[in-house]
């Protein structure tokens, strides 16, 4: 008897392993540590939202959908595009609903970026981009944010890397990816970086993935600058947003992509093989959900009292605090506590954290291609403070 041998072939992602976000999850969960590291809510969505989606269910809500999503939610986004950026997006034929905002990623890259063509993305960076560049057979070309540091050497903030970014721009660029507010650092674009960023692309045939899955985390007053406000960028980008993020539904993976119609277009055609459409009745839920605009406009106080408490939390030890001015990220340099640890690189500080201390954290070094080493790591703060509370206390005893 022949014995069966399954065969081998070339790996489409050979540089794809396990990524960190599973890693430290495991680790936390094996030494029943506080998991600050993954980016997601450990408390419950709007009770108004789970029966809304009930409701469509027993509606018989329950068949496949449009291919570009129901038609009340489309309008609902586009009315709240308009409302907020002043950006009108014809809801049939420039907003299409995708299962995820990494859907949403993934498939505007494999719609646009042939082989050969180059993409222009700023590390630290979420590490879906890479790996979907590769699917496309594109090339990446990694820039990196300036880190400034004080005079101690401690990382102080990141700003945008206007002169590399210009540098890195060529004749074979097809697409540059931005985010804001940026994982994992909290930075967030101000209005003359759009128009500094549309200066560099003017004359241009280069596209924009403009990645806002944290647009309603801004704080201090502060507002978030779409690409969707800035019509010249408005022309040439795809904007992805998230549900998930928003409502604290990640678990749902609903989210969305506004663009030109020329431009979805060539998405929709990716989106029909890709998952072809996304859960009907949570799709009608989030319609009526979304019609509240106050769903979405109270996000950056009730984001904003989680980012104040930690941060007086982490007042108390001796981590340096990064700015927050967006997402639910808190960054920290690690480089000065007076432990030996203090002189581990990120990943291993982030393993010692979580099986010693006892809480999870994701190392910034892991968002970038190269190990990119700066004593900083990150903490979500999007827990409920019981949850806090028990992290910053054994935090504290640092």
């Amino acid at each position: 008897m022949t014995t069966p041998v399954t065969p081998s072939f070339p790996s489409r992602l050979p540089k794809v392993g396990t990524t960190i976000f599973t890693v430290m999850s495991a680790l936390a969960t094996e030494h029943s540590a506080i998991n600050l590291g993954q980016g997601f809510p450990d408390f419950p969505c709007d009770r108004t939202l789970i029966n809304n989606v009930n409701e469509a269910m027993l509606a018989d809500r329950n068949q496949y959908p449009p291919m570009i999503g129901v038609t009340e939610l489309r309008h609902g986004i586009s009315q709240k595009i308009q409302n907020l950026y002043g950006h009108h997006y014809d809801a049939d034929a420039e907003i299409t609903i995708t299962a995820g905002g990494t859907q949403g990623i993934l498939t505007s890259i494999l719609a646009c970026v042939s082989p050969g063509d180059e993409v222009i993305i700023i590390e630290p960076a979420y590490d879906s981009y890479r790996p979907a560049i590769d699917l496309a057979v594109g090339k990446t070309i990694g820039i990196s944010l300036d880190v400034k540091r004080d005079a101690a050497g401690q990382v102080t903030s990141y700003e945008i890397p206007w002169d590399a970014l210009a540098k890195a721009i060529s004749e074979k660029t097809r697409l540059i990816i931005i985010n804001s507010p940026h994982n994992p650092t909290g930075m967030v674009w101000e209005k003359a970086d759009l128009d500094r960023l549309a200066d560099l692309l003017r004359n241009t045939a280069i596209l924009v993935l403009s990645d806002e899955v944290y647009e309603h985390m801004v704080y201090d007053g502060a507002q978030h600058h779409s690409v969707a406000s800035h019509p010249e960028l408005a022309a040439r980008s795809f904007l992805i947003s998230s549900f998930g993020k928003t409502y604290h539904v990640t678990g749902w993976k609903v989210g969305y992509v506004a663009a030109p119609t020329a431009l979805t277009k060539e998405f929709r055609k990716v989106h029909q093989f890709n998952v072809f459409t996304v859960n009907t009745p949570m799709q009608y839920g989030l319609a009526s959900y979304l019609s509240n605009a106050e769903h979405y406009l109270n996000l950056p106080a009730f984001y904003q009292a989680k980012r104040d408490f930690f941060k007086a939390g982490l007042s108390k030890t001796k981590f340096k605090l990064l700015p927050t001015p967006g997402t639910y990220f808190q960054c920290v340099d690690y480089s000065s506590l007076n432990i030996p640890q203090a002189k581990l690189n990120e990943a291993d500080f982030c393993k010692w954290l979580t099986s010693e201390v006892g809480v999870a954290a994701i190392p910034v070094s892991a968002f970038y291609e190269n190990s990119t080493e700066s004593g900083v790591i990150r903490f979500c703060f999007a827990k409920q403070e019981e949850t806090l509370t028990r992290a910053l206390q054994r935090l504290q005893t640092i």
